[in-house]
């Protein structure tokens, strides 16, 4: 699986921002899919005491949520560490693990923001954009916006929003349970985010996709 946008990623931060801006009129924020069978998780983790990165994808079956293949991928820093950034610096080993894949996903969900970003630019945007993907931003912190806090219940939402623009929900996946922050990658509308993080979280605050890749990647480390 390739990207169909490329560009370089040894860049400024002047240059990135530039390429955040020109790219994010990129994203198509309606429901743009075919049946979705296959899910892929991703995630990246950061050695310690160096600047070697671990990407993995993990791919599932969208209606049993088991695993069906899992990618790792390892790689230096290319880019430096910076709030607002972070995809500059993760989609390359990213990218490196999605070229092993035998399988090709249906939906992306990542762990982080997508359109819940200071430039409605995040990670999810930026992977769905240039693998012309759908994809979903599913994080466990807020980066910005504002919100009321959403009813006890699983499958209750509440707005976030940033210079009164939604920009995500709040959603909470089980009850009584710390919500998510669910904004829309690309090729998603937030409703049908929002219904796709809730039947991939039948059991845990985060998502199977996200739990699994999250595994890969601290297994890939420990190696």
């Amino acid at each position: 699986m390739q990207p169909v946008i490329t560009h370089p990623w040894d860049i400024s931060e002047t240059e990135a921002l530039r390429l955040q801006q020109s790219l994010a009129a990129k994203v198509i924020k309606e429901d743009q899919f075919n049946e979705i069978k296959l899910v892929a998780g991703v995630d990246v983790a950061y050695a310690k005491e160096s600047d070697k990165l671990v990407a993995a994808v993990v791919i599932l079956d969208a209606a049993t949520l088991e695993v069906i293949e899992t990618a790792t991928a390892t790689d230096n820093a290319q880019f430096p560490y910076i709030p607002g950034l972070f995809s500059f610096r993760e989609l390359p080993p990213l990218i490196k693990a999605f070229d092993q894949l035998q399988h090709t996903p249906d939906l992306i969900i990542c762990d982080g923001q997508g359109y819940a970003h200071p430039r409605r630019f995040g990670l999810a945007c930026h992977l769905g954009v240039i693998f012309d993907v759908p994809t979903i931003g599913c994080g466990k912190t807020r980066l910005l916006g504002k919100h009321q806090e959403p009813d006890k219940e699983r499958g209750a939402v509440a707005p976030l929003i940033d210079n009164d623009e939604v920009i995500g929900n709040v959603l909470r996946t089980q009850t009584n349970i710390n919500p998510t922050y669910v904004s829309i990658g690309h090729r998603f509308s937030l409703a049908t985010a929002c219904e796709w993080i809730l039947n991939l979280s039948p059991k845990y605050r985060l998502p199977e996709t996200t739990r699994q890749a999250d595994q890969a990647v601290r297994k890939a480390l420990s190696h």
